[in-house]
C-alpha cells in the first residue's frame, strides 16, 4: 500500500500559474507596462476568460509580485477589499475595471 504524507511545505499561489506566465512574457516582449487593452488581446488570442487574467493579476499584485500604477506613473495599492468591491456582480468585465486605465508590470523587475 502507498502513503501519502500530509506534510507539504510549499506555498500554493492564489493565482493560475500559467497565466503568470503568459502576461510576463507579454510584458517581456513588449518592454513596457501592460494595459487593459494587451489583457484583452490575449484573451482573444488565446481564448481565455479575461476576467481570468484580471484575477490572476490581483492576486499577483497582493502577493507584491505584480504592482498596477496610475496614468500619471504613481503606484495604486491593490487589496482584498478593493477586489472584492469590483466583484459584485460574480465576474469582473471592462466596465468594472473603468477606473484601471494604467498599466501593470512585475515588481521584481523595478524594485525600488
Amino acid at each position: 500500500m502507498i502513503e501519502i504524507s500530509t506534510e507539504f511545505d510549499e506555498e500554493i499561489p492564489k493565482w493560475d500559474v500559467a497565466l503568470e506566465a503568459l502576461v510576463k512574457e507579454e510584458y517581456q516582449k513588449l518592454g513596457r507596462a501592460l494595459e487593459n487593452g494587451d489583457f484583452r488581446r490575449l484573451a482573444n488570442q488565446y481564448a481565455i476568460r479575461f476576467d481570468d487574467i484580471m484575477a490572476t493579476l490581483f492576486e499577483l499584485a497582493m502577493a507584491g509580485e505584480w504592482e498596477y500604477l496610475e496614468t500619471g506613473g504613481e503606484r495604486r495599492e491593490i487589496s482584498r477589499e478593493l477586489v472584492e468591491k469590483l466583484y459584485v456582480n460574480g465576474r469582473l468585465d471592462e466596465g468594472d475595471l473603468q477606473d484601471f486605465n494604467g498599466g501593470w508590470r512585475p515588481r521584481r523587475l523595478h524594485s525600488v
